[in-house]
């Protein structure tokens, strides 16, 4: 299928059963969280997924590409970023599977059905507030920073559209995670699985990967540590399998 690409937009190739995605730089372009979040989820074939704050689809693309799930929905507030997505569906045949919803995150329980998906996944925004930004209404100051939407609404949002013992998916920044595990806990999103990333081997962990049951027992795993590089610009074994190289 041919997709037109509009101004300043992009095709990249996911290395994942021929997928690509449109993507514009100069707007926002997923990185290597979202990616490790796919690695880390797990997701049957016939769990309906909603991805919050999908952006341009990359987590519904790579879940149906992995986990060959049959239902998939991808809600995301702004339009441009939602037509990328769109057109990233149409363009990879996935129209039958994968839904794009342009919405706003802390309305999705007005969206979507209570207590209809099994599997939430979730990549948000991960900055307090518009400290240091120059533009606060610019796409990619949106995904970075908490400016329309906390990780409260996230989580209270999963609790609510989460069924009975699902699953919720999530990557954010280690120097939150007190505050995202009491919040977890609060929306009975018991926290069951955890693994810290590492940029390197003796550096500090820079993300946190996190899985949570709603109305799950308290016991939770805590993974090895997952290294991203050997050395610059070389890949962790571990990685390359990841990324599908």
């Amino acid at each position: 299928m041919v997709i037109e690409l509009k101004e300043n937009e992009r095709l990249d190739e996911l290395q994942r059963n021929g997928y690509q995605i449109i993507q514009n730089p100069q707007k926002f372009c997923f990185g290597m969280d979202a990616v490790l979040l796919t690695g880390f989820a797990h997701a049957g074939r016939e769990d309906k997924l909603l991805d919050l704050g999908t952006g341009t689809g990359i987590i519904p693309l790579l879940m149906e590409a992995k986990y060959h799930c049959n239902y998939l929905v991808g809600l995301e507030i702004q339009a441009e970023s939602a037509d990328m997505a769109n057109r990233s569906v149409r363009l990879n045949g996935l129209s039958d599977k994968i839904r794009i919803v342009t919405g706003d995150i802390k309305e999705a329980d007005q969206i979507f059905p209570s207590a209809s998906f099994d599997c939430i996944t979730c990549n948000p925004p991960y900055m307090i507030g518009s400290h240091g930004l120059v533009n606060p209404h610019s796409s990619k100051a949106i995904a970075r920073h908490e400016l329309l939407c906390t990780f409260e609404d996230v989580a209270g949002q999963a609790a609510k559209l989460l069924k009975s013992g699902g699953h919720f998916f999530l990557v954010h920044r280690p120097f939150r995670l007190a505050e995202i595990l009491s919040t977890l806990m609060r929306f009975k999103l018991e926290p069951k699985r955890m693994q810290l990333v590492y940029p390197y081997v003796d550096k500090e962990p820079n993300m946190v990967l996190l899985e949570a049951v709603r109305g799950g027992k308290p016991r939770m795993t805590v993974e090895k540590p997952l290294i991203v590089y050997r050395e610059p610009g070389v890949y962790m074994p571990e990685i390359y399998e990841i990324y599908g190289y």
